[in-house]
């Protein structure tokens, strides 16, 4: 087998290709800011909760925040924040209305925040082609801000997951219960495996992954990777190297006991022991009253209850967030 090439494309690349010959760390040195995703596999565990409540927590330290709604035809962030629907949206930016990101920005009233808020009708905007998204992509990642935080839809659609792996910094939320775990599971595994694709396509050896896949049934990562190794260790040893940049960090949200409170540490270890792949633990948001209330009367947790449980807990995750390295 021909000498490894070194790995360079680290999401897939139907999101990837801007500037393909520069490395990840080139490109986010190039970029004025980070991108953050917060995704997960259910909806209704708090995703919009914990984008809106980190965007203003960082805004109020003085970052330059962009809040972007990625649930391309179920938009709601913008009730997170206390809005009425914009008048502006993505709809406009992907039916060319507007040629720039920049002017489907709309001010929130809080200063250093600004929010990009999802389609909300249009079945194109909702199911975004190849170049509509690379468009997209490019222009979040030329954005002038100190963190474009992206609230992603529910579930394993491929724009959802590849909009979770361009991102610097991924952030997976789940609740405490069966359905929510699982689901987690399902998201994470999905990612995990379309980026696995994209980079062993990179080296030349995606026929190996799919063969060990058995005709698409999912198989553990080491299965994989010693497929990969019997053919070109360096190749196997290079490819390892890249996947376990893939690191997402974990909020579990809604915890009401100490059994809550330890499930992140739990899946992380579920994923170390069976991925080969660590997951940052952020933190965990205390079930506190105060979130439905301050929901009822339209305005933003971290205003309305900044004192409450809750509203404390994900202002210590926004600190952890703000000091990580980004990952690739």
């Amino acid at each position: 087998m021909a000498e490894p090439r070194q790995l360079r494309l680290v999401v897939p690349p139907t999101v990837e290709g801007s500037e393909p010959r520069r490395s990840p760390e080139t490109r986010r040195a190039a970029r004025p800011g980070r991108i953050l995703a917060v995704g997960g596999g259910k909806g209704g565990v708090g995703k919009s909760l914990v984008a809106a409540s980190v965007g203003i927590e960082l805004a109020g330290r003085g970052c330059r925040v962009v809040l972007v709604d990625c649930d391309l035809g179920g938009a709601n962030l913008h009730t997170s924040l206390g809005l009425i629907p914009p008048r502006q949206t993505l709809s406009d930016f992907v039916s060319h209305q507007v040629e720039r990101i920049e002017e489907v920005l709309v001010p929130t009233g809080i200063p250093n925040l600004s929010l990009v808020s999802g389609a909300f009708d249009q079945l194109d905007a909702a199911n975004p082609n190849y170049g509509q998204k690379m468009r997209f992509v490019r222009q979040l990642q030329s954005m002038e801000a100190d963190f474009v935080i992206l609230d992603l839809a529910a579930g394993t659609q491929k724009n959802t997951l590849d909009f979770f792996l361009v991102a610097d910094q991924k952030i997976l939320v789940l609740a405490p219960e069966p359905s929510s775990v699982e689901n987690a599971h399902r998201f994470v595994k999905a990612a995990f495996m379309r980026r696995l694709r994209a980079a062993s396509s990179v080296f030349g050896v995606a026929h190996l992954v799919e063969e060990s896949l058995g005709g698409g049934n999912f198989r553990e990562p080491f299965a994989i990777y010693e497929a990969i190794d019997a053919a070109d260790a360096e190749t196997g040893r290079q490819l390892r190297e890249q996947m376990r940049a893939f690191r997402p960090g974990l909020v579990v949200n809604q915890a009401r006991t100490p059994e809550d409170a330890d499930l992140g540490r739990g899946i992380a270890a579920v994923w170390r022991r069976h991925f080969d792949i660590e997951m940052d633990v952020l933190g965990t948001v205390e079930h506190d009253d105060e979130v439905w209330r301050a929901a009822r009367e339209r305005r933003p947790l971290m205003l309305a209850r900044s004192e409450g449980r809750a509203a404390l807990s994900l202002a210590r995750i926004a600190s952890r967030i703000q000091a990580a390295e980004p990952r690739g």
